[in-house]
């Protein structure tokens, strides 16, 4: 009675919990809903079947299907075989009896049977006997009823070929080895025979096809999930690769090689063709994408006779889709018929395809379809990728192709190209008049089609050049009339719209014209082409000094974009170490523009630099452009150091001031000053070129920052005053620590760093420290000062190698733990009132960087830290101290939560457990025990890098504690009782204990990615808890089946097998080499059934 009383009172939770306009009441129905899920014992079981018997309502019986779920799917499962095989039972007469169920309720209970049936794959009766692989058998009974009851079977099949075929986010890194077994076994077993069955149930309906009626839901709903099965099986995961759907155009579809009489026969192929010109629009894009999956079958499926029947069948079904276009006009059909299009060239060679009977007919179609799609550049825009990729394809194949018969690229390729440019331009005054989105917007997109346009116009190079020096002129011509007319004061309104358009159209001819220039390959171009590339960017470089000469006026930010992307093409293939200098594109830029040598192209390049700098600081996307290409140039060995002998370039290393360049001025948001470090890197590259040991020059060059520094130290004195000029201090300081962090990572010679060193120590660093005491609790203060430290501390390409005199890597030290100390103390001062969206820049990010410098710091091998103790500095133990602390602030938690966190602190924590094991054995044991259970935590990561480096923190930390046991009891001197790590390991055993079975698991059972590490640690676990490693072996032994226990206990013995009770390299190798083989013999072992009896208990649940 008190059952039905809970079933009933669950039941007004579900109506309260979708019904309620009350929020609260919604919230509480939640909360207590959530709680029943969470359940586990007999009573959930039974509560879920009386919620399904009563059927009060669907969301009643909605929530009874997926608690039931929900506890089939637990790890470990507590329900016995029979009762899960009673739940499957159950589920099944459900469905057969109430086929009218609302349709989210029907899908929750699919969702179950395929879950249920899916991890018991590998369960039998008896040996004889599999629990659940019976699924044709079970669902044929549906299909053999009510149209109502076909749905459900084919929704059955379809579910469990999903479910078969996809592994949850949360056991990704933990049961993939199982999961795949599951998927294999059932590929082999039952995919083949549902695959057949999808088919000829297709068949019935397409020769019923005038017969049917789909506008009737039942109809309708069964064609879909026909369909959808069909889909299901073609992408199933054949052999384990996860293909990234978003790279699908690259994807082989590996059907085995027993499917092959489904290919062979080519009705099967026709069999979708048919359906699509069949189906309505609500229906046809599955088929579709039925045949994409069809399309991208593996080659060796085929010989090569078969191969070319096949491919001819598919380019006869596409060529009549291209005859007959209508259903083409529906978005999704458009869609996934352009992915078919694409796939036939990702799958098969040029070669092969112009040798089908009906290419050339095929061929022009396809044509046709590419420039009336792009001359429709609002439908369906995401889909042009496709159609571009097939022409890219097509023509990167050209160099390639052995066939004999005629391509006729030469023939499509620059009807396609005109078909892009034209519309693109056509574009920019329907988007203005409008209001329309501009496509111009979304760079990267622009980028994607770009790339993808370069290499098919240099199909007919000529002609792609000829069309965009011609539309280019055109409209620069009319743009400059109008830009002069408007600076003789001579503009009408009319025109300032005009002007408009023609900045779009030159935008995009710019960025056309960078992308040609870009498409440029050494093995297939020549002299004739060259030339035409110097056409193109004497014609750029014309209209950017028409541009730049307006830009006090004002200028369209687009077309510096697209300008800065022509520069990187240009930079990229005719500016560098292999560019041949005397080929006919420099003679061009000679005779039209003057530009003899590549000193004088990059002269172009710098001014155009000093320009963007000048009057495009507020900006931000193209200050960071302007300035990757500044940075990009001054890595090139060669022109970084024609660039040095440029008057430009030595202007920017005598003033780089605010004055010249206003992003550097404190007038800019903190935001803009972001890409002053990388303005400092480019600037140290090369003011390095000519530095050497001219410690005068390098003086000279640093005026400004040593200006800048002393007006922020002057500010700060004034701190505690009232004429406290916060603001301009506070931006000064962001942008010093920024531009000294952009030198410290350029200065990565020992010269050139000791005079960066020997400048700001000791003047300059309390300036920095002063700062982070003020603004302790301002990110965008203490993070620039902490990441200038993490920079200063590194020791890149070995900078940091001190004479043995110099007491500087002390000193620097010393400077790093002062930083450290005095952010660390003013951080744990805040307490908790930190929001906690707010926590990761507020507090983690800083706390990152410092663990970050003191990883680095501790790790440069360039500090003897043993002095600091031998002569009571105490700047190590307080930088170590206050590391723990900041650990302890954190919740441990969040330590995962946080990837740059994570990597950070697991980083540092192996460094730490490598060389200064002292200090960590000295911890307080709570201390100690978080660190270890932080271990714990990362032992199971789905990070590769924070598991291994776990491992060999662990393994650090548990070598040091058998040694120093194992030494202790042999001189029997010591009081092991007063050790910190003994009394950690005596008080709180169950921390290692639970370790070693973590290790031992993953290794045993799961996807194990990096065995080797997983090994180290594991032999000290091992012989430091000897007694409860064989207890952990006998519990592994009595949970296998009875006629598999004999094997593992022979595999645990071989493990064991010749191991002595040291950590000798020896031994440790011979532990490692035990451990491969018994992971390979489990693994084995995990391929055959698993018998199990069906135990009663708990329930009666589900036996109708």
């Amino acid at each position: 009675m008190a059952e039905d009383q809970e079933v009933v009172k669950l039941e007004l939770l579900c109506k309260q919990l979708h019904e309620a306009s009350n929020g609260g009441q919604r919230q509480e129905a939640e909360k207590a809903l959530v709680e029943f899920q969470s359940g586990r014992g007999a009573a959930t079981l039974s509560q879920c079947q009386l919620l399904l018997d009563r059927a009060q309502s669907s969301y009643s019986q909605y929530l009874a299907a997926t608690t039931l779920t929900k506890l089939v799917s637990r790890n470990p499962c507590t329900l016995s075989l029979q009762q899960r095989i009673d739940i499957r039972n159950y589920v099944l007469n459900y469905l057969a009896t109430r086929p009218k169920l609302v349709h989210y309720v029907t899908q929750g209970l699919v969702v179950l049977f395929g879950r249920i049936t899916k991890l018991g794959w590998f369960d039998g009766v008896d040996k004889e006997k599999w629990a659940f692989r019976e699924v044709v058998e079970d669902v044929s009974h549906f299909l053999q009823g009510s149209v109502d009851h076909c749905v459900i079977g084919v929704q059955l099949l379809a579910q469990l070929t999903a479910e078969m075929n996809q592994i949850s986010e949360s056991d990704a890194n933990k049961s993939l080895t199982k999961h795949r077994k599951i998927a294999s076994s059932f590929r082999d077993t039952q995919l083949y025979n549902i695959f057949q069955l999808s088919c000829t149930l297709l068949r019935t309906a397409l020769e019923n096809s005038k017969t049917l009626n789909f506008n009737d839901e039942s109809q309708h709903g069964l064609m879909t999930h026909l369909l959808r099965l069909a889909l299901n099986c073609l992408t199933f995961d054949f052999i384990g690769t996860s293909v990234d759907e978003s790279s699908d155009d690259l994807g082989t579809v590996q059907i085995p090689t027993s499917w092959r009489p489904a290919f062979l026969d080519f009705s099967t192929v026709q069999l979708f063709f048919d359906l699509y010109a069949s189906l309505p629009a609500t229906l046809s894009p599955v088929t579709l994408s039925c045949l994409v999956q069809i399309a991208s079958v593996r080659r060796t499926l085929f010989s090569n006779e078969e191969r070319a029947k096949f491919l001819s069948q598919l380019v006869n079904g596409v060529r009549n889709i291209l005859q007959n276009p209508q259903g083409l006009s529906d978005p999704s059909n458009y869609h996934e018929f352009c992915r078919l299009l694409l796939r036939l060239k990702s799958n098969y060679q040029l070669g092969e395809l112009v040798t089908v009977e009906h290419y050339p007919d095929a061929i022009e179609l396809i044509a046709k379809f590419t420039v009336e799609s792009l001359n429709m550049w609002q439908f369906a825009p995401n889909s042009v990728h496709y159609l571009l990729s097939l022409w890219q394809r097509m023509v990167g194949s050209v160099p390639y192709m052995k066939a004999t018969e005629p391509h006729l690229l030469e023939t499509y390729t620059p009807e396609v190209v005109r078909a892009y440019v034209s519309s693109r331009l056509e574009s920019v005054s329907v988007v203005l008049r409008e209001g329309l989105e501009d496509p111009l917007d979304d760079v990267t997109v622009i980028q994607q089609q770009l790339d993808q346009l370069s290499t098919i116009g240099r199909c007919e190079y000529g002609k792609t050049c000829a069309l965009l020096v011609q539309l280019f002129e055109q409209t620069a011509q009319r743009y400059q009339e109008l830009i002069t007319a408007r600076m003789n004061n001579r503009s009408q309104q009319h025109s300032m719209e005009d002007i408009a358009i023609l900045e779009g159209q030159l935008t995009w001819l710019v960025y056309m014209i960078g992308s040609a220039i870009g498409g440029r390959v050494s093995f297939n171009t020549s002299d004739d082409h060259d030339a035409m590339d110097g056409e193109l960017v004497c014609r750029v470089l014309q209209l950017m000094n028409l541009t730049d000469s307006c830009l006090p006026q004002g200028g369209c930010e687009r077309r510096e974009l697209a300008t800065i992307s022509f520069f990187e093409q240009f930079r990229k293939i005719y500016v560098g170490d292999q560019v041949h200098k005397t080929s006919k594109f420099y003679r061009r830029l000679s005779e039209i523009l003057g530009l003899n040598d590549e000193s004088m192209v990059l002269a172009v390049f710098v001014r155009k630099i000093i320009t963007n700098l000048k009057y495009w600081g507020h900006c931000e996307q193209i200050l960071t452009k302007t300035l990757t290409l500044l940075s990009d140039l001054s890595i090139s060995y060669n022109s970084v150091r024609k660039l040095v002998k440029l008057d430009a370039v030595q202007f920017m290393l005598n003033n780089h001031t605010s004055e010249h360049f206003p992003f550097l001025g404190v007038g800019v948001s903190v935001q803009e000053m972001r890409s002053r470090t990388l303005f400092y890197t480019s600037l140290g590259r090369l003011l390095m070129v000519e530095l050497g040991e001219d410690e005068e020059k390098f003086t000279q060059f640093m005026i400004p920052i040593t200006s800048a520094f002393d007006s922020v130290g002057r500010l700060l004195a004034q701190a505690e005053t009232p004429v406290f000029q916060a603001e301009e201090a506070k931006k000064g300081l962001i942008g010093l620590a920024r531009d000294l962090r952009g030198l410290a990572y350029a200065f990565n010679t020992k010269t050139s760093y000791m005079m960066l060193f020997d400048w700001i120590y000791p003047t300059y660093t309390g300036v920095l420290v002063r700062g982070v005491e003020i603004w302790c609790h301002d990110p965008q203060v203490t993070t620039p000062v902490l990441k200038l430290f993490a920079e200063l501390v590194q020791n890149r390409s070995q900078r940091l190698q001190f004479d043995v005199s110099s007491p500087n890597g002390i000193l620097l030290f010393r400077e790093a733990s002062k930083v450290l100390c005095t952010y660390g103390s003013r951080v744990l001062a805040q307490g908790d009132s930190i929001p906690k969206d707010q926590i990761y820049p507020m507090r983690l990010k800083g706390i990152s960087i410092c663990f970050s410098m003191l990883k680095a710091a501790l790790c440069g091998n360039y500090v003897n830290f043993g002095v600091f103790r031998l002569y009571g500095d105490d700047a190590l133990d307080s930088a170590l101290h206050t590391f723990v602390k900041l650990l302890l602030s954190i919740p441990q938690s969040d330590l995962l939560v946080y990837p740059k966190l994570s990597q950070t602190y697991y980083v540092l924590l192996e460094c730490l457990a490598q060389d200064h094991m002292n200090f960590l054995s000295t911890l307080e044991p709570n201390v100690f025990l978080y660190i270890l259970s932080s271990i714990s935590e990362g032992l199971s990561a789905i990070d590769t890098m924070v598991c291994t480096g776990c491992c060999a923190t662990l393994d650090h930390i548990v070598t040091y504690l058998f040694k120093t046991l194992h030494h202790k009891s042999k001189k029997g001197t010591v009081d092991l009782e007063n050790d910190a790590l003994v009394k950690v390991m005596k008080h709180q055993p169950s921390i290692l204990q639970q370790m070693l079975a973590t290790v031992l698991n993953t290794i045993m059972f799961e996807d194990c990615r990096n065995q080797w590490s997983m090994s180290r640690p594991l032999l000290p676990l091992i012989l430091l808890n000897n007694e409860y490693f064989g207890q952990l072996r006998q519990q592994i032994i009595s949970q296998q089946a009875p006629d598999k226990q004999g094997a593992m206990a022979q595999w645990f013995d071989s493990l064991m097998e010749g191991i002595e009770p040291n950590l000798l390299t020896k031994n440790r190798d011979k532990f490692t080499q035990n451990l491969s083989v018994f992971r390979r013999d489990i693994n084995d072992s995990l391929k055959g059934p698993v018998t199990s009896s069906g135990g009663g208990g708990g329930s009666e649940m589900m036996t109708s």
